[in-house]
């Protein structure tokens, strides 16, 4: 068989196979999380929230809102270097995000067995 078939049986078959992926995935609502900042922050996400009172001055002082403690738990970046120390029996995680104002903002978290602590939110 000549390589021109060979290649458009190939490709015939390839397209098949990824519209029938697509059919069964997009119900399932699957998502691709193997990176360790997506791993972190979709952890984080996972458990109940507290606030610290350090965290409620800042929100009080109204320059940072919950919504912008949720995306930037949603979409932040995690600063390992900063991050992995131990606190009171949980992890400390910072999170660099912005606020919906753009202004860069730190978040600082500790991550426990089952609930995760609001430590702080700083200007950068």
């Amino acid at each position: 068989m000549k390589f021109k078939f060979r290649l458009a049986y190939y490709l015939f078959g390839l397209l098949i196979g990824v519209m029938f992926l697509m059919f069964f995935l997009a119900n399932k609502k699957a998502e691709f999380c193997y990176l360790p900042n997506c791993r972190v922050l979709k952890n984080i996400r996972s458990k109940n929230m507290t606030i610290s009172p350090e965290a409620q001055k800042a929100l009080d002082e109204k320059w940072v809102t919950l919504d912008d403690i949720r995306n930037s738990v949603q979409d932040g970046d995690v600063d390992f270097s900063k991050s992995k120390e131990k606190y009171k029996g949980g992890t400390i995680y910072v999170i660099e995000s912005e606020t919906t104002k753009g202004e860069p903002i730190e978040v600082v978290m500790v991550n426990y067995e089952n609930k995760v602590l609001l430590k702080e939110v700083k200007k950068q």
